[in-house]
């Protein structure tokens, strides 16, 4: 009898191999291979570049900072990446208004610089008309603001000065912690022809515990207003504050960038490395693949939109190579 039910047992299993042998390979539904898009377009829209250098040096990055170095686009070029870099979008960093021009003068014949958020002061008597004079070049594509700065100008009424930009096609960048996020819910719905770029998910601390709370619900919040976008930039250095060595591993970051992803979708996330501030927590490669992995598992077209395509709606930035 028991000879019988092994024969039995064995006749089933060699039946279940035949039938799973006729079946194709599991394969996830929407997630890709990293090397299945051979002609992906990676545009990094967060970067610094400047020259302590010039006679009139600069303001930022500090003397005793690692950062005090030049750094010039063929710098970022030459770094190792998980896949090639075909432009980036510049932000200044430096509070002098002549370091505007300075950009636009290095972008001039450097077709791999597509656009420029500037930084220019609101506060200032001139502000309307300084906006309209870089406007008038078209790599000029908007400016960068504190969260302070901007929630000065929500409680004292001058936040409206900021639609000389929508008026002019710009966009604006705002810099801040997880109390930048109330702030720009606020902008976005007084404004709602702005377009509103969020800069390193308001700058999260990211560790092993549970994302916090308030920054899940403003994230949210923020995620509410079409106008507002985010740039999935900051991970390592918000990984860094812990004083840690910088995890490489996606699943590390993941329950984060899930509440950023979640909450504005395919269309509203926009890649940035924060180069060369980045390098301080972890090499280049090691941060654009994590967001690589992250983004081939949402598919193709979440993607391409990640790494080019929604920051082309948020800042317009130009197509210059052939």
């Amino acid at each position: 009898m028991k000879r019988f039910l092994a024969l039995i047992l064995l006749a089933l299993g060699l039946c279940t191999r035949s039938l799973d042998a006729q079946q194709p390979a599991r394969v996830q539904p929407d997630g890709i291979q990293s090397d299945s898009i051979t002609d992906l377009q990676i545009i990094d829209c967060h970067t610094h570049f400047y020259d302590p250098s010039r006679p009139q040096g600069v303001p930022w990055p500090n003397k005793n900072s690692s950062l005090y170095r030049t750094v010039l686009p063929p710098h970022l070029r030459a770094l190792k990446t998980e896949r090639p870099i075909d432009g980036t979008v510049i932000v200044e960093a430096s509070a002098w208004i002549e370091d505007n021009d300075w950009l636009l003068n290095l972008a001039k014949d450097d077709p791999f610089i597509v656009g420029i958020v500037g930084r220019l002061d609101p506060a200032a008597d001139d502000f309307e008309d300084q906006v309209k004079r870089f406007a008038a070049n078209p790599l000029f594509r908007g400016i960068r603001i504190s969260a302070k700065q901007l929630s000065d100008m929500l409680q004292n009424g001058t936040a409206a000065k900021l639609a000389v930009l929508a008026q002019h096609d710009l966009s604006l960048d705002v810099n801040g912690g997880i109390d930048s996020l109330a702030a720009i819910s606020q902008l976005a719905g007084e404004l709602p022809e702005l377009r509103i770029v969020l800069n390193h998910v308001a700058n999260v601390a990211i560790t092993t515990d549970a994302p916090p709370s308030d920054w899940v619900d403003g994230i949210k919040v923020a995620a509410q207003y079409p106008n507002v976008y985010c740039k999935i930039s900051g991970l390592v250095e918000g990984a860094a504050r812990s004083g840690q060595p910088v995890p490489s591993e996606l699943s590390f970051y993941r329950p984060y960038i899930d509440v950023v992803w979640n909450a504005f979708g395919d269309d509203r996330v926009i890649y940035g490395s924060n180069w060369p501030v980045c390098e301080r927590a972890a090499e280049y490669a090691v941060l654009q693949k994590i967001v690589m992995q992250y983004a081939m598992q949402k598919g193709e077209t979440a993607t391409r939109n990640f790494f080019a395509g929604n920051a082309k709606r948020a800042y317009k930035w130009i197509e210059r190579r052939p």
